[in-house]
This record gives structure tokens, sequence and C-alpha cells, in this order.
């Protein structure tokens, strides 16, 4: 496959495969309105650095005791940005919105770092493909990345305009997708500690 397909390839599959960052995307994008909410189909670019580097340097095996860590440290985070989320719905229907981008931008930020599938996804495929893809040439490695991260954010840019623009129908709707979105928040993080405890 060219290596530019495998990673749009990937790249779609991570941004539409439900997860804690686009449970956080969807609550922004319902709380905040999807256009202020874009940038944070950004966050990748700023913590997939940190992941492929730490991953490629441990030979592509992410050590056990760091997924535990990540499994019950980033769950109880994402538990909290629900418990968040359910909290500012107790806020006046009336009231002015909350100018947070860059707040927003780091939880979002904060989220995938500790999201132990963005640990797993490249350790597993993501970077044995890009390193092989760079071992035929840097043109094929840069060619993956580019397809992998134009696929990720438009498909983040995707998912936050189409459910925020629903959340435009009126108060109802931004109320009910915000319970929907903090419900998935407080679902994934649950999971994510219970997996980091049994694990």
């Amino acid at each position: 496959m060219i290596p530019f397909t495998q990673g749009a390839t990937l790249g779609l599959s991570g941004a539409l495969s439900p997860g804690p960052l686009q449970a956080y995307m969807l609550a922004q994008a319902a709380r905040r309105g999807p256009w202020r909410t874009l940038p944070i189909a950004l966050v990748p670019l700023v913590t997939d650095p940190i992941i492929i580097a730490t991953v490629l340097a441990v030979l592509s095996q992410v050590p056990p005791g760091l997924l535990r860590a990540l499994h019950v440290g980033g769950g109880a985070f994402v538990i909290w940005l629900g418990v968040s989320a359910l909290r500012a719905l107790r806020r006046p229907a009336d009231a002015a919105p909350v100018r947070e981008p860059p707040v927003g931008f780091v939880r979002a930020a904060l989220v995938n770092v500790t999201n132990p599938n963005a640990w797993i996804g490249w350790s597993v495929a993501a970077g044995p493909a890009l390193v092989s893809a760079w071992r035929t040439s840097p043109a094929q490695g840069l060619a993956y990345l580019g397809g992998f991260y134009l696929a990720l954010m438009g498909g983040n840019a995707l998912v936050i305009v189409a459910f925020g623009e629903i959340g435009r129908l009126g108060p109802r709707a931004a109320r009910g997708l915000t319970i929907v979105s903090a419900a998935l928040l407080l679902i994934f993080g649950g999971l994510q500690v219970l997996k980091g405890i049994a694990g």
C-alpha cells in the first residue's frame, strides 16, 4: 500500500474511533460551538511527537507499568472532565459563554497524551508502519505522516462540526448533546481506570 494511503487510512480510523479525545471534542462542541472547538482537532500534532519519540525509543514496546499508569491517571482525568461537563449544565442558559480556548486545548492535549489507545496504536500499528516507510526512504516516511495527520485532523474537524451543528438546533438539543458527551467521558474514563487497576 502507498505510504500516504496507509497513513490516511490509519488516521481516519483514529478520528472516527470512539475514545476519550473524541468524547472531549464532542463535549466542547456541544458547549462552546463547533467553530471555537476546531483548534482541538490539531491536538495530535502537539501530543503525538512525545508518544512517537517514546515508543520508538523503547523499540515499539510500551512498558506495561506505563500503560497501567496511563489507564488509571488518564481515566481519572477523563472522569473529571465528564463531571465538569455535567456541572456546566447547571449554568443558566442565557449566561455568557465561557471563553477558554487555551484551557480547552491544554485539557484536550492532556486527554490525548494520557490516552492508552494512542500509545498502543503507535506501538502496534502506526509506529511500525512509519519505521517501515522511513527505512524505504525519508520521502515515503513523510508521505505516511502527511496522509496520517491530514486524515486524522480532517476527520476530527468533521466530527466537531457535525456534532456542533446539531447542537445549534436549540437549547434542548445542545443540552442533550452535552449529556451524551459527558456520559461518554464518564464511561471511557471509568473503563480506563478499571483496566489499569485490573491490568
